[in-house]
């Protein structure tokens, strides 16, 4: 962007108003817009609103993704992802956020019927965060020229080295060209591309036989592998030529777990945009240190009591617990009026306003929009029980499964609290509830982390 232009004698005489700097810089910034060539997108939410916008043509994901949290108020997590979806494929994939969306774009066909998602993903660089959980041990080596010597703490490391040779393998099923059944084979990736053994496990050359490389192609997940593509397992994905949009030329691969299929894809991505993919991760991060921002971590979070003079931080989860449960019968002490519509509020409205909250979401909705938001530790939701319309149900991702907790609703002397644990630690409402897990794991497999959210656009 140039720089504002300031008359050299108006300088002279008096300082320029701020309204003549931000005039000129507005105008500055039209100018940089009229010798940019500007198109039209349309991207989707999840709940299948959409909105088109106009944008220059070297825009990338990331910058979509940033208009779109400005355009929403959402806040900057950075776990926003733009998502390309094939529906006559039945195939989906995470942009890069360094990606050229006019590049993506333009590898569509005209009766494709593609389209853009806007949604979170939280697994998107966890990988550099917590490695074990995406590459398992089993399924990881490396080449004799590293004399098998590495720490896995060092594996992400490995990968972005263009001298070290990483090494994925195991069984996957395959496949077969012009036949609709599928057959296992041992896989092995490496930095030259993917290769299915013809002889058991054997890794020899002349065993190995090459299927596809990374440097033109792109990796998708199968919507509905099972239906569509008659899988054995849900966990599918393939590797799609960038050039190509027909069935016929996709290397469909059908993993028999999420970890298996999650450490596949996790390593192909790795091995096609190497450091790129890290300087996106960090990328944010360094931004914040330049202009420090309140942090949105689950780290910030800690229990408070505000009931004395002075507030101060609640260390024994036990009393943090003793005093929210004091804090939310006291502010009911009221008129019998007034104390009817809080509590009416309390239990009722409170929790409808928060964004973890999704009402009438079925079980298998539940997993499907966790699993789009990203299979790992924490991520949650909290909607009605379809089989008691008195109660909730938490669903919790832990260890990329999915599971299920319900909620109670305990009364005791006429008040009604809620309950994960058959009533030993009780909550005046969801909201209370949520907070305390998020802050203490409790009788959960792990605390709360990352809601799953969902905005119209």
């Amino acid at each position: 962007m140039s720089s504002v232009p300031i008359c050299l004698s108006h300088t002279l005489c008096q300082p320029p108003s701020i309204y003549s700097i931000l005039k000129a810089a507005k105008a500055s910034i039209w100018f940089h817009l009229f010798l940019t060539v500007l198109q039209v997108i349309k991207v989707y939410s999840e709940d299948n609103t959409s909105r088109a916008v106009e944008v220059p043509s070297d825009i990338t994901a990331r910058d979509i993704c940033q208009l779109f949290i400005l355009k929403n108020h959402c806040i900057d997590d950075h776990s926003w992802t733009l998502f390309e979806q094939m529906p006559h494929l039945s195939i989906e994939r995470t942009i890069e956020d360094h990606e050229s969306v006019m590049e993506v774009q333009s590898g569509w066909g005209m009766d494709s019927h593609c389209c853009l998602y806007f949604r979170k993903n939280y697994a998107k660089y966890e990988f550099f965060k917590k490695p074990l959980d995406f590459f398992p041990e089993h399924m990881v080596s490396v080449s004799s020229e590293s004399n098998g010597i590495m720490n896995h703490s060092q594996l992400i490391q490995t990968f972005l080295s263009s001298s070290a040779c990483p090494e994925i393998h195991g069984f996957l099923h395959a496949k077969e060209h012009s036949r609709k059944s599928w057959k296992k084979f041992y896989f092995v990736l490496r930095r030259s591309g993917l290769y299915f053994s013809n002889k058991g496990t054997s890794k020899e050359p002349r065993h190995l036989q090459f299927i596809a490389e990374f440097g033109d192609s792109d990796i998708y997940t199968l919507l509905s592998a099972k239906k569509v593509y008659g899988a054995p397992t849900d966990y599918g994905f393939c590797v799609k030529a960038s050039k190509s949009n027909s069935a016929r030329d996709l290397k469909l691969l059908c993993a028999d777990d999420e970890q298996t299929r999650t450490c596949w894809v996790t390593a192909m991505r790795l091995f096609k945009y190497g450091m790129q993919l890290y300087q996106n991760f960090i990328q944010p991060y360094q931004k914040q240190k330049s202009s420090p921002m309140r942090s949105i971590s689950e780290n910030s979070l800690v229990a408070m009591d505000f009931s004395g003079h002075k507030s101060r931080v609640i260390e024994n989860p036990s009393e943090a617990l003793s005093v929210a449960v004091e804090e939310g019968l006291s502010w009911r002490v009221t008129s019998p009026h007034t104390e009817c519509t809080l509590m009416s509020f309390s239990s009722l409205a409170i929790h409808v306003a928060q964004p973890w909250f999704h009402s009438k979401l079925s079980r298998d909705e539940a997993q499907k929009l966790i699993t789009q938001q990203g299979l790992i530790d924490g991520v949650f939701l909290v909607r009605d029980s379809q089989s008691n319309p008195r109660t909730f149900v938490l669903s919790l991702c832990h260890t990329q499964k999915i599971k299920h907790f319900q909620i109670v609703p305990v009364e005791e002397n006429g008040e009604l609290f809620y309950s994960l644990d058959d009533g030993h630690t009780r909550f005046t409402d969801l909201l209370q509830l949520v907070e305390f897990y998020q802050l203490n794991r409790g009788i959960l497999p792990c605390k709360l982390k990352h809601h799953c959210a969902r905005i119209t656009l």
